[in-house]
């Protein structure tokens, strides 16, 4: 494995960042690679038809506090009860900063804890060797067959709902099969114009001007929806909130803090209050480390106030 390290005792960390000796990241993919972006797609099923069995302690996901995507995973180990001590999956999170060598476990979060590599790229060498592609979080590892199982944001997410059974909170089910294709079509629209539009709403001419109009479309629609509370489909949580949520807490701080994308959240009264009683559930606020994306002196128009970590870790 490629690893640089720090000359610490046991050498468990990446040495610092350093883009003068290791560049900037940057995906390597060749525009003629017909693989795609995120290359592992492995899926966990409960039966293990799969060949990775959806059972307690096997698996252990690689976060970045930093992520959206990576926090729809975590989120949905939280909801579920899956995480934790003895829990079906561990996790741990990756430094929020990189340079060519990609994501690294540095002292801010500790170190890796499962084989002791201080690259994440040592988990993409170690189950493809000479890997060229992009390394990601959120990224799952299997411990028994020593390799990734999947860096697929989306599938990861659904699998973690759906195949993990009894090991889940009693009466918990964050995707009810009565309310899929409600999900799902409710992703068709706020997937592009809210997840994705925006990170396109940040650039610059038409098409920025374009996504910034979708985007508040979207904020328009969504408060409306939400005009009696509650959540977004049924009367619980489900993937249609949690992939929202990720997206709704770094806006006023992250995309729109210097008030480049228009409107702040509190200017839509109902989906300011949803975010706000999102953020106040347990499992929302045990995966929701607000300093790892917001910009300095940055807070959320929707929750002026932000409550204490559980944990009694830097909000």
């Amino acid at each position: 494995m490629t690893s640089t390290t720090s000359t610490t005792t046991e050498g468990r960390f990446a040495s610092p960042v350093d883009t003068d000796r290791y560049g900037t990241y940057r995906i390597a993919q060749r525009p003629d690679d017909p693989r795609p972006l995120y290359r592992f797609t492995g899926r966990l099923t409960a039966d293990g038809s799969s060949g990775y069995p959806a059972v307690p302690g096997r698996y252990h996901l690689y976060a970045g506090w930093f992520c959206p995507w990576a926090q729809r995973v975590v989120l949905e180990l939280e909801v579920l009860g899956l995480t934790g001590p003895g829990g079906a999956v561990s996790v741990s999170y990756v430094d929020g900063s990189r340079d060519g060598r990609g994501w690294a476990f540095r002292e801010t979060h500790g170190p890796d804890p499962v084989l002791g590599f201080t690259l994440l790229r040592d988990a993409y060498e170690a189950t493809e060797p000479g890997f060229d592609g992009h390394v990601s979080v959120p990224t799952l590892w299997d411990t028994v067959t020593g390799r990734i199982v999947s860096n697929d944001f989306r599938t990861l997410g659904l699998d973690v709902a759906t195949q993990f059974g009894d090991l889940r909170h009693p009466g918990v089910d964050t995707y009810p099969e009565a309310h899929r294709a409600e999900i799902e079509e409710l992703d068709t629209w706020i997937g592009p114009a809210v997840n994705q539009g925006v990170g396109r709403a940040s650039g610059e001419g038409p098409a920025a001007e374009q996504a910034r109009s979708e985007l508040h479309a979207a904020f328009r629609r969504l408060d409306a929806r939400l005009v009696d509370g509650g959540f977004l489909v049924g009367h619980g949580l489900t993937e249609a909130d949690i992939r929202l949520w990720v997206t709704l807490a770094r806006y006023d701080v992250q995309g729109n803090a210097t008030g480049r994308l228009g409107l702040p959240l509190s200017s839509y009264p109902n989906l300011a209050r949803y975010a706000a009683d999102l953020a106040d559930l347990p499992a929302v606020r045990a995966s929701t480390r607000w300093s790892a994306f917001s910009a300095p002196g940055a807070v959320p128009s929707f929750l002026p106030d932000l409550p204490p970590d559980p944990r009694g870790e830097p909000r």
